[in-house]
């Protein structure tokens, strides 16, 4: 009977000091959530939900180490007792550095025109070293030498470059991405295939475009930089479209380069991502088509997505105006001549 007795209290004492530090905790984030919303800091994803796991595997060990060290434990496994506690206490400061690290440095990046994106790539990273000083930490205090660890990390580092070519050519392709900021994510890109869309994300392997169809398409990194990209948002976001206009023989070149200005600045008031600086510019290239005199509207947007809209209104207004004024929108023709034979022969 003592020793179920001793069980029940050291199982009750855990209960009781575990549920204390949880209300404990509840009671801090619900004044740091409070804090959160009178400040432009997000304190709440940063903390909160970073720290809410770590901090739950630290109240268990806690409220264990405190019911093992009240409990009639023999001496002999004190030692084993605070050896895991300290192992837990590293494991949890790990946990919670690594979670609000990578939280953290999101946010700042969101916060400040940094040249690197915030990309899974950057953060895994990140999580990675934190990872990794936690367990040389944690070897250090087993009383292992870091020293020949490290050594055979270099020499098994080799080993596995040798066998990991193409998995490390990824993931140093994303560095170089990252490094050469030439691809961020967010940015609208054209591939060499034709495939465009916004860059969701640039993982350790591969970077994730998502599709307008809203379909995602997954790039290799040693593949996306290697290839020929357009990045439509650089160096900014504003760029010029042409829209090609033809008419017939019969139109005034001066009254179609009128029109086309006119409705391109009144478009420029009412259509959603149509600029009016700078200026529409209208240019009488091609020049002379086949059955019509070809022009070419140019205007600039302030972003690629603008694009689709902006042509679709501007073609209603245009074929409108045209009509308006009487300028044709020709169809092709072309002139056939039949050459009638000599007298004497026969046509076949």
């Amino acid at each position: 009977m003592t020793a179920h007795y001793q069980v029940l209290i050291s199982v009750l004492i855990v209960v009781a000091i575990a549920t204390g530090l949880l209300i404990l905790r509840k009671v801090l984030f619900a004044l740091v959530r409070r804090m959160s919303q009178s400040s432009d800091i997000r304190l709440e994803d940063l903390l909160v939900k970073g720290l809410h796991v770590p901090s739950t595997l630290l109240i268990i060990a806690l409220a264990i180490y405190i019911s093992l060290r009240l409990s009639d434990i023999p001496p002999a496994y004190v030692p084993y007792v605070e050896s895991g506690m300290y192992l837990m206490l590293i494991l949890t400061i790990t946990m919670g550095l690594a979670n609000v690290s990578g939280r953290a440095l999101s946010s700042f990046m969101k916060r400040v025109d940094l040249p690197i994106s915030a990309t899974g790539l950057l953060l895994g990273v990140t999580k990675a070293i934190i990872y990794v000083l936690g367990a040389l930490s944690a070897l250090n205090y087993l009383g292992f030498s870091i020293t020949p660890i490290i050594t055979a990390l270099g020499v098994g580092g080799l080993a596995m470059a040798l066998a990991l070519q193409d998995t490390l050519s990824n993931l140093f392709a994303g560095i170089h991405i990252l490094a050469e900021h030439t691809i961020r994510v967010g940015d609208f890109i054209r591939l060499e295939n034709g495939q465009e869309g916004v860059v969701a994300d640039i993982g350790w392997r591969t970077t994730r475009i998502r599709m307008q169809l809203n379909t995602m398409v997954i790039v290799p990194n040693s593949k996306l930089a290697q290839s020929v990209v357009t990045n439509y948002y650089l160096p900014e976001k504003r760029m010029a479209i042409n829209i090609p206009v033809s008419v017939s023989y019969d139109a005034d070149p001066e009254l179609v380069e009128r029109v086309l200005v006119d409705v391109a600045k009144q478009a420029a008031g009412g259509v959603p991502g149509l600029l009016d600086e700078p200026a529409p510019l209208i240019r009488f290239v091609p020049g002379f088509g086949a059955s019509s005199l070809d022009f070419t509207l140019q205007c600039h947007i302030g972003d690629v997505v603008d694009q689709p809209a902006v042509q679709h209104e501007l073609h209603k207004r245009i074929f409108k105006r045209f009509k308006q004024e009487g300028i044709e929108i020709p169809f092709p023709t072309r002139t056939v001549f039949l050459k009638e034979p000599a007298a004497g022969k026969i046509l076949k």
